[in-house]
């Protein structure tokens, strides 16, 4: 059955390896060509139900079991158009329409092709001039490497034309794991990706990885499923899962009345560099972490400010009074390390490297953030006492942006986009730490557990300041009772990545996922750490 991925429900996402057992498992179980035949009919009955007014449909098929479903999917709304005497046009572009074509199809795909030619489906070289809706089924899963030069006409059509389109399985030239759009022959990085019009892309069999991080967001538009009647086994575990939350369960819950502010738990910020230091202050960037921390429900919150100034300065935070500002030797001297979860890194600069060691050694929840990861990133020494924090079960969350996750690995930015599941997997593993990748879908993994892709989120949260709002949240989630109901720390993580895109998502009150409306208010991060509540 054909559902909507509505991101409100938890959701097993396989990669090329499990999808096709699967697929091998289900095949077996049916008569000959069953399996594309499903998936064909899937396709038309989308492609009717997103776009029911049309005059010309255009279905890009390529050579294998992808172009096989387009071209059933095409001869259904080509047989529907012939019954009810509409005059809507299908047309299929396929290679098999040049009188030299020789490649042998696959047999799902030769059927297909046959029962299409005597359906008398119009099937041509060349997409037609003018289309209301495209359906693309140029590249399946099966696809890797670049782009072929053959190809590339249609597919650039297909990403830049402003008409609907629904993408068979996937967008074609989507990498099915890691998200990554393949570049047009010829184009620079980026050129050639703009995606115009209203996109659909029905995910078959499984839900993919890609779908929902790196370009696979903006490139399948909003995602549907059909499982087809699958068969799984238990050794087809999915490569990740989709995190999301069901309305409702981000809504604040009622606290006992025999309770107090030290039933919450502490969160002890440390970060913020003073302009005096270097001329650059990034004070802001503690104050919005330790305000997202208050509002997501710490009890109490401190703030100490590095290289800060005099103590007779340090008075309160006038739109936070409830912050309680420490100076980074007081803090050091008392047990607030130990006993709170403390945030380090938000605007640390230079100055957050010479706390890093006590903090490593002292505390038992750590969240790492901005420059305390790229003092890490620089000193073997830290890094040995990064992953010695293990050993004592202690629990740290590094929440690091892609060039942050590079210098970790000592690796580059683009590695760690080319493939952000198994860089998410790689930090978490060697530090024995809980990563939190950002980015487009935001990646949460720790070390020998399936990693969770964030269903949350949306453009609006790339401005400044956001990725501070949410290692307070996180922070915050963390120092919570562990009685409550999101449980391990890994959950507790997850939920506050959701929270936080969440927030986003709601923005403005559009009532729609993943967009950003024009002129609905601008989302700050002040303004995003302020409209956080309590995570239950």
């Amino acid at each position: 059955m054909i559902r909507r991925v509505a991101y409100d429900r938890r959701e097993a996402l396989h990669g090329r390896d499990s999808t096709r057992q699967i697929e091998r498992l289900t095949a077996v179980a049916l008569p000959p060509h069953t399996l594309m035949a499903r998936a064909g009919l899937a396709v038309a009955q989308l492609s009717r139900a997103v776009q029911p007014h049309v005059r010309c449909i255009w279905v890009a098929c390529g050579p294998g079991n992808n172009g096989g479903d387009g071209l059933v999917a095409a001869t259904h709304l080509h047989q529907l158009t012939v019954s009810t005497g509409t005059g809507v046009r299908v047309i299929a572009t396929h290679d098999s329409a040049n009188p030299a074509f020789s490649k042998t199809l696959p047999p799902d795909a030769q059927q297909a092709l046959s029962a299409a030619r005597e359906a008398g489906l119009a099937i041509q070289l060349e997409a037609p001039a003018q289309f209301d809706l495209a359906i693309d089924a140029l590249l399946g899963i099966g696809a890797s490497g670049p782009i072929l030069k053959d190809m590339a006409q249609m597919l650039s059509l297909l990403r830049s034309t402003s008409s609907p389109v629904v993408c068979v399985d996937l967008p074609s030239g989507l990498d099915v794991e890691s998200g990554v759009l393949q570049p047009l022959p010829d184009h620079q990085p980026g050129e050639g990706r703009h995606l115009a019009g209203p996109r659909y892309t029905l995910s078959l069999l499984t839900l993919k990885p890609g779908l929902f991080t790196n370009e696979g967001r903006d490139a399948a538009g909003e995602v549907w499923y059909d499982d087809l009647m699958a068969v799984h086994e238990p050794d087809t575990s999915p490569m990740a899962r989709l995190y999301a939350e069901a309305p409702g369960t981000v809504a604040p819950t009622g606290r006992p009345h025999a309770s107090h502010k030290g039933s919450f738990g502490d969160v002890l910020v440390l970060g913020g560099q003073d302009i005096a230091i270097n001329g650059e202050g990034m004070t802001g960037a503690a104050i919005l972490a330790a305000t997202a921390a208050l509002h997501a429900g710490a009890g109490r919150v401190f703030v100490s400010l590095m290289g800060e100034r005099p103590a007779a300065e340090i008075r309160y935070e006038p739109l936070a009074p409830e912050l309680m500002f420490r100076t980074t030797q007081r803090i050091l001297e008392s047990d607030l390390p130990e006993r709170a979860t403390v945030v380090c890194g938000c605007g640390g600069g230079a100055a957050v490297a010479g706390i890093l060691p006590a903090v490593l050694t002292r505390s038992p929840r750590l969240v790492l953030d901005a420059d305390a990861l790229n003092a890490i990133a620089r000193d073997p020494v830290l890094q040995a006492l990064l992953t010695q924090r293990s050993q004592h079960a202690w629990t740290t969350v590094l929440t690091p942006h892609p060039l942050e996750a590079a210098r970790l690995l000592a690796t580059s930015t683009e590695t760690v986009m080319h493939d952000r599941l198994t860089a998410a997997q790689r930090l978490a593993t060697r530090f024995g730490a809980i990563c939190v990748l950002k980015g487009s879908g935001t990646i949460v993994a720790e070390a020998e557990e399936t990693p969770w892709i964030n269903a949350s989120g949306n453009g609006r949260l790339a401005t400044a300041g956001t990725g501070d709002v949410l290692a307070g949240m996180i922070g915050a989630a963390l120092a919570a009772p562990v009685n409550n109901k999101i449980g391990a720390s890994g959950r507790r993580v997850a939920s506050a990545v959701f929270q936080h895109g969440n927030l986003a998502d709601s923005w403005g009150n559009t009532g729609r996922q993943h967009e950003v409306p024009a002129g609905q208010p601008t989302l700050t991060a002040g303004g995003l750490a302020r409209r956080i509540r309590p995570i239950s």
